[in-house]
């Protein structure tokens, strides 16, 4: 079933792309061509980015939010190149916790990257908790493991009530957004499906309702990031359990940030009007 509460949320991660001088206008530019009402827009530039693109999309109309792709576990300290949640205060409102690539380049556990939720959530900022499975461990057949294991590692401890109670200071969306990330479908020529991205969203979503979030985790969103582009956008969105995508290198191009904005946008209004898988081609 599709709560009403949950967003559909199109979030483009720029990673190490992208300089101060080029960011904002870059960000205007999608800004103006994903001009849709009904979907949630989060831009995460580097960090050395963030006020540029801050800058860029004030007053926009309908507003996008600006998210970070990292924060530090701790407070503050001798943490030489790294950057706390209260930091990002006033330049961020998301924040990208756990990502492949840092579990992969940094070696994050997904002990650390539960403290990282912590200190995100306790500075107000949403999160976008990154998980999914590599080649192998899908191979072996332990793809629902792994992320199961991942989820209730990463979210030990979080108190599940707090993650979506607007008393708490919370305006509009849950301050937690799950990403399901096939890494085995990244760079290496094969293609996840909408099937088995909805699959795992409903793994994710068990695993939620182990940790004790209400209705098995249905009010969290659930994205899909692997490769997403404007013409394969439709196919995971065509899905129930699947609420909008991370988007990596497409997320530098305003036609295909368009495209997959547009796509999403037909998702909302249809579940808004009370069917939950509008026509994948549409």
């Amino acid at each position: 079933m599709i709560r009403p509460m949950r967003p559909v949320v199109i979030a483009a991660n720029w990673k190490m792309h992208t300089t101060p001088a080029d960011a904002g206008e870059l960000a205007r530019m999608i800004a103006a061509r994903t001009a849709e009402p009904d979907v949630t827009r989060v831009i995460c530039p580097p960090f050395v980015c963030l006020a540029a693109v801050r800058d860029a999309l004030a007053g926009m109309v309908p507003p996008v939010a600006v998210g970070a792709q990292n924060v530090h576990h701790e407070l503050a300290g001798a943490f030489t190149g790294e950057v706390s949640a209260a930091m990002l205060r006033g330049l961020a409102e998301w924040v990208i916790v756990g990502h492949s690539e840092r579990r992969r380049e940094a070696s994050e556990t997904d002990e650390l990257i539960n403290r990282k939720v912590r200190r995100a959530q306790d500075a107000l900022l949403h999160v976008i908790l990154c998980v999914g499975e590599q080649l192998d461990e899908r191979a072996a057949g332990q793809a629902e493991t792994v992320v199961r294991r991942q989820v209730a590692g990463c979210l030990a401890g979080i108190d599940a009530r707090s993650s979506l109670d607007r008393d708490a200071g919370w305006a509009d969306e849950p301050s937690l957004t799950i990403a399901y990330e096939p890494v085995w479908a990244i760079g290496t020529g094969r293609n996840a499906t909408g099937i088995d991205a909805a699959a795992m969203a409903d793994v994710i979503r068990g695993a939620l309702g182990d940790l004790g979030f209400a209705d098995r985790g249905e009010a969290i969103p659930v994205l899909y990031g692997g490769s997403v582009t404007s013409a394969n956008i439709g196919e995971f969105l065509a899905e129930p359990a699947i609420d909008g995508a991370l988007v990596g290198g497409a997320s530098l191009k305003p036609d295909e940030m368009a495209g997959i904005v547009a796509r999403a946008a037909l998702t909302a209004r249809a579940r808004r009007a009370g069917d939950p898988t509008p026509d994948a081609a549409a």
